[in-house]
């Protein structure tokens, strides 16, 4: 009986410590499923880039990844109407004014059709009109590329938007 009270003792110290401890658990980095997102992209780098510097995709998961790269589809887009609208204003020869309308045009469509139409396919569960809205974003920036006749002053405009917009398709996918 005299090692019951220093066992009882251990067992009611060992209680009331754990019973008033709390346990630390680190945030969850999801670093790891950026990683394995972006693999899955055609220029990871650019991924990771963008993905890594918004605070959202800390704990997001990767529904949360394509709607931030749909943000940053929205910015680029409203980035590069703005640069569109004033080289309108600057006195330019008709081809290259043709070619600027017509590109106004593209981007106004990504900002009107297809970033509404992935963030809503991608908040409803409906990924594959995300996807078609991602690849088409793609397709205007080429398209708009395509109008210039010789040096396009939206080439890199042009070539990042393609660049997101095929990223975010590629995530996209992966929710198929």
């Amino acid at each position: 009986m005299t090692n019951f009270k220093p066992l009882a003792l251990t067992i009611i110290f060992c209680f009331f410590v754990s019973s008033h401890c709390t346990i630390i658990i680190p945030k969850n980095n999801n670093g790891n499923l950026i990683q394995q997102t972006c693999k899955q992209t055609p220029n990871y780098e650019i991924c990771i880039q963008y993905l890594k510097s918004d605070p959202r995709s800390s704990d997001a998961d990767i529904t949360g990844l394509a709607l931030i790269m749909v943000d940053i589809i929205k910015s680029k887009a409203n980035t590069t109407l703005n640069k569109i609208n004033q080289l309108i204003k600057k006195k330019q020869e008709p081809s290259q004014k043709e070619a600027l309308n017509s590109c106004a045009g593209r981007y106004k469509a990504i900002l009107v059709a297809d970033v509404p139409k992935s963030v809503a396919a991608l908040k409803q569960g409906d990924p594959k009109f995300a996807e078609d809205g991602a690849n088409d974003a793609a397709v205007e920036a080429t398209t708009c590329e395509n109008g210039f006749k010789g040096k396009s002053p939206l080439s890199n405009e042009n070539i990042a938007m393609h660049d997101v917009a095929a990223i975010t398709a590629a995530i996209v996918k992966q929710l198929l």
